[in-house]
């Protein structure tokens, strides 16, 4: 029996990489920086190579900002990206949809959020549903090994043994630990003290902020400085639910597609001919 998968691509990630990590120029006719949408579309035309890829789409934050930033004024903005590749945002969406791939555009919500309802939607539809990013927030996604985080870049595979092994929590747990612990790329700044071995060996235990006693004696786990840890949590637990809002990904995205349109059906090839004349691929 042929295992069916859904592969889901973190587009801004993708960009983001590309657009740092490759070393050459690339220029449309009409002098366009298009290197990192090159960059985007080499690799998703080397995915869609692969046996096994026949059902796919990509979520991008087309505006980088998000309801979240409407909550702490801290999150992530498109402050200090560079404008070159925010120009590309909207090129290589349209590129991946030349090229017959669902792409889902995200304003309001972050394209981790588009990944992960699609991930609760259709986990009965397929034999396995793969998130194609490295991203630490998409390891809350994770189940068992239906629902699995693939690092590309590293050919790294993480279903639920390998988060438990690399953070030290089980998936659910993941957004009380980078609440905890923190997330310098979403603006998240954690509480202080806690750190990675702290907040998951405390987590491992309890699960969830709200289940950690307030008092350190009352813990039925050694870590070292658990009184000063509890008196952090104590003072600051408001704000680690906030935090802890802030890293739990949203399962609400309204996705209009059905299983049948996430089958890549080939190159819309006017479209995509269209594209590469006018980018100069």
């Amino acid at each position: 029996m042929v295992s069916v998968k859904l592969h889901l691509i973190d587009g801004t990630f993708e960009l983001f990489r590309a657009f740092y990590g490759r070393k050459n120029t690339r220029l449309a006719p009409d002098g366009t920086d298009v290197n990192a949408v090159h960059g985007v579309l080499t690799g998703t035309l080397a995915l869609l190579e692969r046996p096994d890829v026949t059902h796919v789409a990509a979520a991008f934050d087309t505006v980088i900002e998000s309801f979240r930033n409407d909550l702490f004024f801290g999150y992530k903005t498109g402050e200090g990206v560079d404008p070159a590749l925010l120009a590309q945002f909207p090129i290589a969406e349209e590129a991946l949809a030349a090229a017959g791939i669902v792409v889902w555009g995200m304003v309001e919500f972050e394209a981790d959020d588009a990944i992960a309802t699609a991930a609760l939607r259709w986990m009965d539809d397929f034999d396995q549903i793969v998130l194609c990013s490295p991203d630490k927030d998409l390891m809350q996604c994770v189940v068992g090994d239906r629902v699995v985080v693939w690092d590309r870049m590293r050919d790294r595979w993480f279903d639920e043994d390998g988060v438990v092994e690399k953070f030290g929590v089980r998936p659910e747990s993941i957004p009380d630990y980078l609440a905890l612990v923190g997330d310098s790329a979403d603006g998240v700044p954690g509480l202080p003290g806690w750190g990675a071995k702290s907040a998951a060996a405390v987590l491992r235990r309890y699960g969830r902020i709200e289940m950690i006693p307030d008092d350190e004696r009352d813990w039925d786990v050694d870590v070292r400085g658990a009184a000063k840890l509890a008196q952090v949590l104590r003072e600051n637990r408001d704000t680690a639910m906030l935090y802890r809002t802030l890293t739990t990904l949203r399962r609400d995205v309204p996705l209009e597609e059905s299983v049948e349109d996430l089958r890549w059906k080939g190159f819309d090839e006017p479209e995509y001919a269209a594209l590469c004349e006018r980018l100069g691929f």
